[in-house]
């Protein structure tokens, strides 16, 4: 099965030098492509940017923007079977990126920001019968809200985490999944959890 794996922050710019990011390291998609590939898929890796060499046997995509990951996922998606959405993608950027490098000046400076595509919403639209898998990280009213994503994206399954798994080698998970099931997981390593969710998609009948 060809599988489709995003991964890895994006970088908003508001001018040359500076952008709005997140601190992800990306080692959650890079373990789940390097899972992909060993249990013999062909895996697409659509990935922001992080210092990690890529997996082997995997094609890699490096992005470094929302939008510029949403056209490369979305093309790699047309032969995907199953997706593994890990990415965090910025939900904004600035409405205007400056030429040039913006001077400091005296009092405060306001900035305006317009969201970016929801790329795993766009995924869902046209799901058929591809297997996806999305992440969901909240700090506040975290089930509910994760199962929100998973119903309004139709996921199939959903993992639960928090801003400790950033840049964490272990993380507290929840997989929750549309048929109502739920597996809770304490201080599990990415490479673990990688392996479990192309278990998902080896048990898959599609």
């Amino acid at each position: 099965m060809h599988v489709l794996i995003t991964a890895g922050p994006t970088r908003e710019f508001l001018d040359e030098v500076r952008f709005l990011s997140n601190p992800s390291s990306g080692r959650m998609g890079f373990a789940c492509a390097e899972a992909a590939a060993r249990a013999g898929h062909r895996v697409t890796l659509v990935t922001g940017p992080t210092s990690l060499p890529d997996p082997p046997y995997v094609r890699v995509v490096r992005v470094t923007s929302a939008e510029e990951m949403r056209r490369a996922a979305l093309k790699a998606y047309r032969r995907a079977g199953a997706v593994i959405a890990t990415a965090a993608v910025s939900d904004y950027r600035p409405a205007r990126r400056v030429s040039g490098k913006i001077k400091k000046g005296r009092g405060p400076m306001i900035l305006s920001l317009v969201r970016t595509a929801d790329i795993l919403y766009e995924m869902g639209r046209s799901k058929g019968r591809r297997l996806l898998i999305g992440f969901a990280l909240e700090t506040e009213d975290e089930t509910a809200r994760a199962l929100d994503k998973l119903k309004r994206k139709r996921l199939d399954y959903v993992v639960l985490n928090g801003p400790a798994s950033f840049t964490a080698a272990r993380m507290d998970a929840t997989l929750l999944g549309s048929d109502g099931s739920e597996e809770a997981w304490r201080r599990i390593s990415k490479r673990e959890l990688a392996r479990r969710l192309v278990r998902l998609i080896d048990a898959s009948p599609r």
